[in-house]
């Protein structure tokens, strides 16, 4: 039988992993530090592209699943100045490539795909070190594993990474506040308008406002440009307090664009942005890899779940087709995650700086043209095995 696989990590990437390993043959044991799979909210709608993250659902044999939690008409993309005038309205016709689901959708539709008992729930990793027939796995309840095959789906502030880098996520500077309006057609009504039927962002200089369009809810994000400090203030302050803290930041913005956050009925949800190296690599070390944030984690650029993801089915399908050659598989596998995490990370960076730049009052018009290019362009499938 073939070296089972032990993944440290139940996220979007660790289970695309297991899944298309479980269709491979090949046992695989996932532990995560969650205690359940509903113990925390997974976080709002991610758009799921034709070039990398469709591959890998395919390869894990779950279109037709798929298919039936994309949300219709998400991918519309409108940008707002903050007075309030469109500047762009794309529509969802359907041929955008990028259809949006919920994370959790996306992450229970992985988990049912996979035999009972692969993930073990509230399996917190306390440390990892080489030891003579493997890598050693410890975990905070006191017991551990011997693994001799180690993949690190742990996310930004892997336990696995360090036996193969010295790297640490370094803080971007910004972050986004999170909340959540529900029944926004009746309560705000002026709101859920500019919003239209999907997504929409309105930006300005070290800030911006945007929104999705979910299942049963107005899912609002404010991205402000600020120190660690500012962010560790708001989470000492209680819901009003923090929602008007926030919305000051956006003062002369449109009444029914500061509705988005004023209007919140959900505590806000802070998420600090974190970043690797553009260029993060490793030399060979038997017996262990890296998969998605934990190995190329990158500022917010609506390409992390999909790269986890094929880094997952890429490397379950390179497993499979060298059954006794596990050291070559981890090598093929590496040097395809480095060259497209690499050139996505070069893309994120030129995206980051665009949308922080300063253009004063014509923030938002570079923006919006930035998008209508985006969405004009065309990529083309990432690599992976034929």
């Amino acid at each position: 039988m073939q070296t089972p696989v032990t993944i440290i990590g139940a996220g979007l990437g660790g289970l695309t992993l297991a899944r298309v390993l479980h269709l491979r043959g090949i046992p695989a044991a996932v532990y995560e530090a969650e205690p359940s799979p509903m113990s925390r909210s997974q976080g709002g709608l991610l758009d799921i592209h034709d070039y990398n993250g469709q591959i890998a659902v395919e390869a894990a044999g779950l279109l037709d699943e798929f298919r039936d939690l994309i949300l219709e008409g998400r991918q519309q993309m409108r940008i707002l100045d903050p007075d309030g005038t469109v500047l762009l309205d794309h529509p969802d016709d359907g041929t955008g490539g990028r259809p949006e689901l919920l994370r959790g959708e996306l992450r229970q539709m992985l988990l049912d795909s996979l035999p009972d008992g692969t993930v073990q729930w509230g399996r917190k990793v306390s440390g990892v070190r080489t030891v003579a027939d493997g890598h050693e796995v410890s975990f905070a309840d006191g017991g551990s594993i011997v693994a001799k095959l180690l993949v690190g789906a742990d996310g930004a502030w892997s336990k696995v990474r360090p036996l193969l880098s010295d790297a640490m996520p370094e803080y971007m500077g910004l972050a986004f506040v999170e909340t959540y309006l529900y029944d926004a057609e009746t309560r705000h009504p002026a709101a859920a308008k500019v919003v239209g039927g999907g997504g929409m962002g309105s930006p300005g200089p070290d800030r911006r406002i945007m929104v999705h369009r979910e299942r049963d809810a107005l899912h609002t994000y404010a991205m402000l440009n600020k120190p660690q400090e500012w962010f560790d203030a708001l989470e000492g302050l209680d819901t009003p307090a923090a929602l008007a803290r926030i919305e000051a930041e956006f003062d002369g913005w449109a009444p029914e664009i500061r509705e988005l956050i004023s209007g919140g009925d959900t505590p806000p949800i802070l998420r600090r942005h974190y970043r690797l190296p553009g260029v993060h690599r490793w030399e060979r070390t038997t017996g262990v890899t890296l998969i998605g944030d934990a190995a190329h984690l990158q500022g917010p650029n609506g390409e992390g779940a999909n790269l986890a993801m094929l880094d997952g089915s890429d490397l379950a399908e390179l497993l499979a087709a060298h059954p006794d050659d596990i050291e070559t598989a981890l090598a093929l596998h590496e040097e395809r995650m480095f060259a497209r995490s690499e050139e996505v990370a070069a893309e994120s960076a030129e995206m980051v700086k665009r949308i922080t730049a300063d253009h004063g009052k014509d923030t938002a018009k570079v923006v919006a043209e930035g998008f209508r290019r985006m969405l004009a362009k065309k990529r083309e499938p990432s690599a992976r095995v034929g």
